[in-house]
This record gives structure tokens, sequence and C-alpha cells, in this order.
């Protein structure tokens, strides 16, 4: 069993920056593949941001140019480095982690972009 912690969410103006952390309770590195998705109020959560094992990186359209996913496996940790902030990006932000063939989530942590 593998526990997902975020961090790193809070208020932030439009045109803001913030650092999201998902740290792991296990080693990630041999983790296929490590996404981002968020849930805005009274929407579905959707996809947000991908890095598979091999450093693929897949992104939703309204984030490309202005998000960017990462890991550091020495710490377990995945980020989501979010700039240039918009308020349709509040949301809560989860972390989802596919390895040993399984599916990790993480609790979310929200983020507000609001002035």
């Amino acid at each position: 069993q593998v526990q997902l912690v975020e961090s790193g969410g809070g208020l932030v103006q439009p045109g803001g920056s913030l650092r999201l952390s998902c740290t792991a309770s296990a080693n990630i590195s041999s983790a296929d593949l490590m996404d981002w998705h968020r849930q805005a109020p009274g929407k579905q959560r959707e996809f947000v941001a991908r890095l598979t094992s091999s450093g693929w990186t897949d992104y939703l359209d309204s984030v490309k140019g202005r998000f960017a996913i990462s890991r550091d496996n020495a710490k377990n940790t995945v980020y989501l480095h979010m700039s240039a902030l918009k308020p349709e990006d509040t949301a809560v932000y989860s972390c989802l982690i596919y390895i040993a063939s399984k599916y990790y989530w993480g609790q979310g942590t929200q983020v507000t972009v609001s002035s």
C-alpha cells in the first residue's frame, strides 16, 4: 500500500505561481506513470498532467505552456509547477501514481485563484 500526500495549495492572485508536491510513502522510481488531476466545484474531475517512467509528458490543452510536471525520485515526490494561474484553475488538485499494477490517489490540495 502506498500513501500519497499532496501539499502546496493555497490562495493566489491571477497571474501568480504555485508548486504542488505529492510525496509518496514508497519508492516511486519504478512508477509507470504519475498524474495530476483536478476537480472544480460542480464539475467532474479532469486530467491535468502526466509523466511516464520514460519521461514522456502530456498536458490538458488549457494548461500547456503554463504547468509543468516533474519528479524527484530521491524525495519520492512528484511536482506540479503552475504559473500564469487563472481563476478557472481553481480546483482541488490530486495526484495519481500507477505502480506495481495498482493505482493510488492522494487526498488532494485546494488551489484558489482569486483577486
